[in-house]
C-alpha cells in the first residue's frame, strides 16, 4: 500500500532503518576497503561497480559515466547517475568517494570498534554515502509516494577540486536547475549544517634564476634571493588580506578571518655550494563568501606580474581554485532538514561556514539551494585514525529519509 504524506509514522520509519543497519554498515565497509586514493584515482572502477550492483539490487537503473577528457589515461574517471521516485521536482543526494591518500595500509582495513567504524573515508564520506544511499532504500521500502524523484550522484575528484566530477556533470549538462528543489550532501560536518563554504585559489609559484659555483655568484641569478624580494610583497598582502571577517557563523575556534598562506610547500636548489637556479612555493588563498572571487584573484596575481616586470622570471601554476558560495538559512530545504534533524536528534543543528571548499558551490553558482549536513567530525576527516559514530550514519539516513519524504511526498 502506498503511504501518503501524512500517514508515514515516524516511529515506523526508525523502526524500518534499524532493520537496515547491518546491511548498511557492511556497505559502509566495503566501500572503505576500495582505496580510492586522490591522487592519483586509484580503483574508482571498483568502487562504481560496488556502488552500482547495489543500486540494482534495489531495482534501481544506475547510469554509469566515463568522464570524457580527462588525461590521465592510467586513472579514468567514473561519475554514477540514479533516480527514483516519478515527477518533475528533483532532490539531488550528493556524494563523492574518493578520498585522501592513506599513509598505512590498515587505513583501508575498516573495522568497527568502541561503537566506531574506523578506516580512510569513514568520516569524509563514505558512512555518509552509504547513509545516503540507504536513505533512499528506507523510502523505497517505507512505499512513499514521491511528487518528485531524488537524483542520486556520485562522482570522484572532490578532493582535488570536482573538475572531473561535479564540474564536468554541471559542464555537460547532466544537473539541471529546472524543476531542482535542492540538494543534501553528507560531508563531515560535526552535526552543524554546512550552508556556506570559503573559496580556494591554490598556486604553485616557480622562479627561475641561473645556477652557478658560489665563487662565482655575481655571474648567476640567485631565484631564493628573488623568492624572498617577492615574498615580502605577498605578506603585505597577507596582512591586508587577513583582517577581512566573515559574518557566516563558523565552529569555535575557528577564524572568521580569510586566509593568505604561504609555502605549503618549498623547495629550492640543488646544493649548499651553487646559486639556486630555481625556487618553487606555494601560495594558498582562502576567500570568505563575502569577497568577490574575480578581483581577489585578480589581485593575487598582479603582485607576480609586478614581479615579472622587475625582471623576475616567474611561472604560476594553478593547482586548484573554486568560488566561496552561501545559501539562506530560511530557505524551505534549510528548513526542512533541519526539522528532520529535530525530530531524529533531539535538537537542532547551527548553519556555519564550511572553513574550506565545498561542492554546494556548484549547486549554488546555477541558483540550486544546497546544504551539507553528515555523520562524520571534520576534526577525524584525514585524520591517521579517521572513524565515525555508527549510530551518527544510521540517524543521519533517517534524517536524509524523512526530510526527501517531507519534501517530495504528495500530500493528501
Amino acid at each position: 500500500m502506498i503511504q501518503s504524506h501524512k500517514s508515514v509514522p515516524l516511529h515506523r520509519m526508525k523502526k524500518q532503518m534499524r532493520a537496515l543497519r547491518r546491511d548498511m554498515l557492511r556497505f559502509a565497509h566495503d566501500l572503505i576497503a576500495i582505496p580510492t586514493e586522490n591522487p592519483p584515482g586509484k580503483d574508482y572502477r571498483a568502487c562504481v561497480r560496488l556502488i552500482s550492483s547495489l543500486l540494482e539490487r534495489f531495482g534501481l537503473k544506475p547510469r554509469i559515466l566515463k568522464v570524457k577528457g580527462y588525461t590521465d589515461r592510467a586513472h579514468p574517471r567514473y561519475c554514477i547517475l540514479c533516480s527514483w521516485g516519478k515527477g518533475k521536482r528533483k532532490l539531488y543526494f550528493h556524494g563523492h568517494y574518493d578520498v585522501v591518500p592513506g599513509t598505512d595500509a590498515r587505513h583501508f582495513r575498516p573495522h568497527v570498534r568502541a561503537k566506531r567504524l574506523y578506516g580512510r573515508g569513514a568520516a569524509d564520506m563514505k558512512a555518509g554515502l552509504a547513509a545516503m544511499i540507504y536513505a533512499l532504500r528506507l523510502l523505497q521500502l517505507m512505499e512513499v509516494d514521491l511528487d518528485g524523484q531524488i537524483q542520486l550522484v556520485v562522482v570522484p575528484d572532490e578532493e582535488t577540486g570536482g573538475r572531473a566530477g561535479t564540474g564536468y556533470l554541471f559542464e555537460k549538462g547532466y544537473i539541471e536547475k529546472e524543476n531542482s528543489i535542492g540538494m543534501l550532501m553528507p560531508e563531515p560536518t560535526s552535526g552543524a549544517i554546512w550552508n556556506a563554504c570559503r573559496g580556494a585559489i591554490s598556486l604553485r609559484i616557480r622562479i627561475t634564476g641561473k645556477p652557478v659555483h658560489v665563487v662565482l655568484q655575481k655571474q648567476g641569478i640567485n631565484a631564493f634571493e628573488q623568492m624572498i624580494t617577492l615574498s615580502k610583497a605577498l605578506i603585505k598582502h597577507k596582512h591586508g588580506v587577513e583582517k577581512r571577517k566573515t559574518y557566516c557563523g563558523v565552529l569555535p575556534g575557528e577564524s572568521r578571518n580569510s586566509i593568505l598562506m604561504l609555502g605549503g610547500t618549498c623547495e629550492c636548489g640543488t646544493n649548499f655550494n651553487v646559486v639556486p637556479g630555481s625556487c618553487s612555493f606555494s601560495v594558498e588563498r582562502r576567500l570568505n563568501p563575502e569577497e568577490n572571487f574575480a578581483e581577489e584573484k585578480k589581485r593575487l596575481l598582479s603582485i607576480f606580474s609586478r614581479g615579472r616586470r622587475a625582471g623576475m622570471k616567474i611561472d604560476v601554476e594553478s593547482l586548484q581554485e573554486g568560488e566561496s558560495a552561501s545559501a539562506p538559512t530560511d530557505h524551505e530545504l534549510a528548513r526542512v532538514l533541519n526539522e528532520s534533524i529535530n525530530d531524529i536528534k533531539g535538537k537542532r543543528s547551527p548553519f556555519i561556514m564550511c572553513p574550506g571548499l565545498l561542492e554546494i558551490r556548484y549547486y549554488l553558482k546555477q541558483g540550486i539551494p544546497a546544504y551539507a549536513y553528515g555523520p562524520g567530525s571534520l576534526d577525524r576527516a584525514h585524520h591517521p585514525d579517521e572513524f565515525v559514530y555508527v549510530e551518527r550514519a544510521i540517524d543521519c539516513a533517517t534524517v536524509y529519509a524523512l526530510a526527501a519524504w517531507r519534501l517530495l511526498s504528495r500530500k493528501e
